[in-house]
């Protein structure tokens, strides 16, 4: 799989970059935080994964660290990108425990949850 650039919006408003191929993350599991109207979650930021969140998600009741290979899940780890859901990103930016994220790839959608001014504090990009 190549890296794709999505006709959906970006926060920036530009089109949506590829968040990951390794591991495939978004909703559809094809490289890019898409959503559509059955992604009832809003999986829209691309965030790199820090020890400090994967603890912060799992405490919250979503373990995204543990293998899940009946799911074809290997589990994140730090470094992984990864499009989590723009509730518990803003969650965990009110925790003080959100993960970096990468403007370029995050979703349009993500602004009706998370201020952009909040985003930028912790993008890479």
């Amino acid at each position: 799989m190549s890296e794709r650039v999505s006709t959906q919006p970006n926060v920036l408003g530009e089109p949506l970059e590829s968040c990951s191929l390794d591991p495939v993350t978004g909703w559809y599991r094809n490289g890019c935080c898409e959503t559509g109207g059955d992604d009832t979650g809003v999986h829209t930021v691309c965030a790199i994964m820090t020890d400090d969140f994967l603890e912060f998600s799992k405490a919250a009741g979503n373990d995204l660290s543990t293998p899940m290979p009946q799911y074809g899940f290997a589990g994140l780890k730090a470094g992984d990108q990864w499009c989590l859901c723009a509730g518990r990103w803003q969650e965990a930016f009110e925790a003080g425990k959100a993960p970096r994220v990468r403007l370029r790839s995050t979703h349009a959608l993500t602004l009706e949850f998370v201020r952009l001014d909040d985003l930028r504090k912790l993008a890479i990009d």
